[in-house]
């Protein structure tokens, strides 16, 4: 795919992973559509981001957990570019490490509803304009806790594991239209994410995430006849 002028949505996009695969894009002329919770962080990533070479970048502040603003904010997406050319499933959050009987309620709700309920709505919403262009793709960021059991990771593991079969069976389901999809099962990326559930374990050996948004730069340039589904991802 020629990624020059393509449509791309990002979710997650104001930190970690989704904000480099947004800087990423936007050195291949891209118009980036950002959807994170927090706008400070957001409205840096898009001004980063132009910088970089997006031709058009627009924000949209949105909590995927809550399915009916996720909803307004697709509709008003829609509305407003018409034709989107790929969905970057990557919005998520960590677990901190622990028994499930020591995990918050709370905490477990809002580790599948994002990781796993709100990427599936998103994806809902969008396939119908995915199906509209004539080459689009639909890539959900996963993690090696989607293929491999960790001790201490029963919520987090649950709703990769459930993102992975979500993601097999959307190809299938997709086989036979425009619509190409891909699973990325990464392992350790040096982000914020772990910090921010008081987890003390050193990142210094993780990979950068920089070096996974190129994994998926790369992915979507590939040749119309050439698609990679699922990448697995060791440091």
């Amino acid at each position: 795919m020629n990624l020059k002028n393509k449509t791309i949505i990002v979710t997650g996009a104001s930190d970690g992973i989704g904000k480099q695969i947004a800087f990423r894009l936007a050195k291949e002329n891209t118009n980036l559509i950002l959807i994170a919770r927090n706008k400070k962080r957001l409205d840096s990533v898009k001004k980063q981001s132009m910088k970089s070479g997006a031709l058009k970048v627009k924000t949209y502040i949105c909590d995927i957990r809550k399915i009916d603003s996720l909803e307004k904010t697709a509709k008003s997406i829609i509305y407003e570019f018409k034709k989107i050319d790929v969905l970057i499933n990557n919005a998520g959050i960590w677990q901190k490490l622990g028994p499930i009987e020591k995990i918050k309620k709370q905490t477990i709700n809002d580790i599948i509803s994002t990781n796993l309920t709100g990427l599936i709505h998103t994806t809902r919403l969008f396939i119908p304009t995915l199906k509209k262009t004539k080459e689009s793709a639909i890539i959900n960021i996963s993690s090696k806790s989607g293929i491999l059991p960790q001790e201490g990771q029963s919520v987090y593991t649950a709703s990769k594991y459930g993102v992975r079969g979500f993601t097999e069976v959307l190809e299938l389901d997709l086989k036979n239209t425009n619509i190409k999809v891909a699973g990325i099962y990464q392992g350790g990326i040096n982000t914020d994410m772990f910090k921010k559930t008081g987890e003390k374990f050193s990142t210094d050996n993780f990979a950068n995430p920089d070096d996974l948004a190129d994994v998926i730069a790369y992915i979507l340039k590939l040749p119309k006849k050439i698609w990679i589904s699922h990448i697995k991802i060791d440091r």
